[in-house]
């Protein structure tokens, strides 16, 4: 399939000729849209969370608790900084920062939005992008867990040390089945570039369904919906987000990772967790929901993918994928970490094998790479992939009796009455009437009646 760039449509001759300042103004932009998008992130989040909850959440300081985090930040930073005695000290610094620029580098090949004028010069919405965008979209991701591993290692302690292994643990599982996913992307766009995948995504196909023609939905998500549920639900290990939260489990290593850290150092941590959630949205919607490009019922507008509109969707299908992260907390349990590593062994991967060698077969046919026979493929395929992994493994055991709840009560448990609510006779009493009288005790005779 041939991408159909549009004027709009920014293209890898596009970047490199960019004067220092304007080049300089991205990367501004870039770094302070991760941090505002962590600050609102977490106050999105805390109320979210509180609305499921029926609870308020932040609603005290600023407008709406608005300046709930900022505060957070600043008592944070200026708390007092311990070191453990067995830390390594230069590792144990320079871990968290190594967390945080990977997440932010990650934006750097992130296009926000088309073709624009700005002070007069014809730029993209993109501070760079290279033919192998994505690839360094998957580096930046596995770099950042080597902050997490590092900062377990180096802090001299085991719950820490359990922390980082099980992070490094997840990116090798989560890491194959998510470069999978975008071997799917890679195959279908014709391209690594990732102005190059959105431009793909609104070529401007049109599909005839029962005689009508329309424009043919031409998001990857549609198109490759396996790919898109393997993907999202590696992009939620890959971030240790709930229910994949298994390197920070309260209930297990105390604080994970980060135990030992205190002050600016642990704020860098939950920065970079915040950064990374952000920028993994972020790349989820350039990759499979359409990058900047709008949905449906607003493309009628011939404006909507032209000037600064785009930067509205870009912005909008973000908060939307944030929705999904902050829901997924609110809502499911924690995995067991032998439950975690199956459904990415044993689930994910051979699935995610299958489908591409099915969709790699399906391309090699001639015709079929047009979207309404991926529509066909994907459509059910990815109903199935989910049925798949909801699909309970095991039959639902009958519920015991009451009396077999008794009888195989294990040893030592605390006695329960019998069933006809008759008390039995008390050892002590009935010893003491034996010594007493022997000849009035009759054998199982109640204590009351002797």
């Amino acid at each position: 399939m041939s991408p159909i760039y549009l004027a709009q449509d920014p293209t890898l001759a596009d970047f490199g000729r960019d004067p220092w300042w304007l080049v300089l103004g991205k990367i501004v932009f870039a770094f302070v849209f991760g941090l505002l998008a962590t600050l609102l992130g977490v106050w999105f989040e805390r109320r979210v969370v509180g609305y499921m909850q029926v609870r308020p959440g932040p609603n005290q300081v600023g407008p709406f608790g608005l300046l709930q985090t900022l505060a957070d930040g600043l008592k944070m930073a200026f708390k007092e900084d311990i070191l453990p005695k067995a830390a390594d000290k230069v590792v144990y610094f320079f871990a968290p920062t190594i967390s945080v620029i990977c997440a932010v580098t990650a934006l750097s090949v992130v296009p926000f939005g088309p073709m624009v004028s700005i002070f007069g010069h014809h730029t993209p919405l993109q501070v760079t992008d290279v033919p192998v965008a994505v690839l360094l979209l998957l580096a930046c991701s596995s770099m950042g867990v080597y902050g997490i591993v590092l900062g377990g290692w180096a802090s001299g302690s085991t719950y820490p040390l359990l922390g980082g292994l099980r992070s490094s643990a997840q990116m090798i599982s989560y890491e194959v089945a998510m470069g999978l996913s975008i071997v799917a992307v890679f195959m279908t766009a014709g391209t690594m570039s990732t102005s190059g995948i959105v431009a793909a995504q609104g070529d401007g196909t049109q599909l005839s369904i029962f005689g009508q023609t329309i424009p043919a939905p031409g998001w990857y998500a549609i198109l490759l919906l396996p790919s898109f549920i393997i993907f999202f639900i590696a992009t939620v290990g890959e971030t240790n987000r709930a229910p994949f939260d298994l390197p920070e489990a309260e209930s297990e290593l105390v604080a994970g990772y980060m135990t030992e850290y205190s002050s600016l150092k642990f704020a860098l941590f939950m920065l970079s967790e915040y950064v990374a959630m952000v920028t993994m949205s972020a790349v989820t919607t350039t990759l499979f929901l359409g990058g900047w490009r709008a949905p449906w019922p607003i493309t009628i507008w011939e404006g909507a993918n032209s000037g600064w509109w785009p930067m509205l969707w870009f912005f909008g299908k973000v908060i939307a994928l944030v929705f999904v992260f902050v829901w997924l907390r609110g809502t499911l349990p924690r995995l067991r970490y032998d439950q975690f590593m199956r459904l990415g062994w044993k689930v994910l991967l051979p699935i995610n094998l299958v489908w591409i060698l099915v969709l790699s077969g399906l391309r090699s046919i001639e015709g079929w790479d047009t979207r309404g026979k991926m529509i066909a493929v994907g459509i059910p395929a990815g109903i199935l992939l989910i049925a798949t992994i909801f699909w309970p493994t095991r039959k639902p055991q009958p519920k015991p009796t009451t009396q077999e709840l008794v009888d195989n009560r294990p040893y030592g448990s605390f006695p329960l009455p019998p069933m006809d609510l008759q008390v039995p006779p008390s050892p002590r009493i009935t010893r003491v009437v034996a010594e007493r009288e022997p000849a009035n005790i009759v054998a199982g005779s109640d204590s009351r009646e002797v």
